[in-house]
This record gives structure tokens, C-alpha cells and sequence, in this order.
């Protein structure tokens, strides 16, 4: 298995589908992003975890970040798990677990196992938080603790 991305490496460069339209992450040079693999839409952590996102949509905003989910899922699916919980973090069908493998954050069973990766304006990943047992996960002041010495890159 190739060794997944840590702090300091080069993210990898990937496009999936997802519920706003295709998504490449190196067309968001320049632009802080996180990746938020998770397991399943509407499990029951996953949609506390998407839910709490949405009920800090404030807060998500001033993060100035692109902010994805990534799961196994389907488009279909993905559409419906928006649509149900009114959530406000675009979703990305890695439907044959490609991204998920390249990342690092594939398991058996679950397909796509939890996981965090920030990676900052010049497409460096910048830190990494893997959840071995995808019980918990990272919520908005998380995720600003991620960011906070993540530069935003000028304009």
C-alpha cells in the first residue's frame, strides 16, 4: 500500500463528482482545503457530524476554506443526504473508494474510514487527523484549530 499523504507532502491531485458539480482539488490553488472523509451518508455520527457543520454555517464560512466530505457513496445518495438534513458542505462520490485508498482513509468493510486532511495554498498538506474507529469527529472549533497556522493565502 503507498504511504498515505502526511504534513508536508504534496496533496494528490484527484476529481470526483459531487453534489455542486465536478471537483478537482488543484483547481483550488491558492485556497486552503479540508477533506472530510467519512463512512455513510445518514449514519448516525456522520449526521451529527454534517449537522453540526450546518447549524455553524457562520462559522464554517469564516473558516475561508474549501470544505468537502468525501465518502462511497453515490450522487443519488449524497443528493439525499443534503436534501433531508438542509447540509451546507458540498459532497464528493468516491464510488470505487480511489480517493479514499490514495489518502489513506479506505478500510474493509466501512469503505471510507473518517478522517481530516488540510492542505494549504500551494496544494501541501498541512495536517492529518485519522480516526481509527470513526466514533467521533472533528467539529467547526476543530477544524479552526487545524486552520489557524494554515496560512490564507493573499489576493
Amino acid at each position: 500500500m503507498a504511504k498515505s499523504p502526511q504534513p508536508g507532502d504534496p496533496a494528490p491531485d484527484f476529481e470526483l463528482e459531487g453534489t455542486e458539480g465536478p471537483f478537482r482539488l488543484s483547481d483550488h490553488r491558492g485556497r486552503r482545503v479540508v477533506l472530510l472523509f467519512y463512512p455513510a451518508d445518514n449514519s448516525p455520527v456522520c449526521t451529527r457530524q454534517f449537522c453540526s457543520y450546518r447549524d455553524h454555517a457562520d462559522e464554517v464560512d469564516d473558516l475561508d476554506a474549501v470544505i468537502v466530505g468525501i465518502s462511497g457513496q453515490d450522487l443519488d445518495s449524497h443528493a439525499a443526504f443534503v436534501a433531508r438534513h438542509g447540509l451546507n458542505v458540498p459532497l464528493l462520490a468516491d464510488t470505487d473508494g480511489a480517493v479514499g485508498r490514495l489518502y489513506d482513509a479506505h478500510a474493509p468493510v466501512i469503505g471510507t474510514r473518517r478522517a481530516v486532511v488540510v492542505i494549504d495554498g500551494d496544494g501541501i498538506v498541512r495536517h492529518r487527523h485519522d480516526h481509527r474507529f470513526g466514533l467521533d469527529f472533528q467539529g467547526v472549533d476543530d477544524l479552526r484549530g487545524m486552520l489557524a497556522d494554515v496560512a490564507v493565502p493573499s489576493a
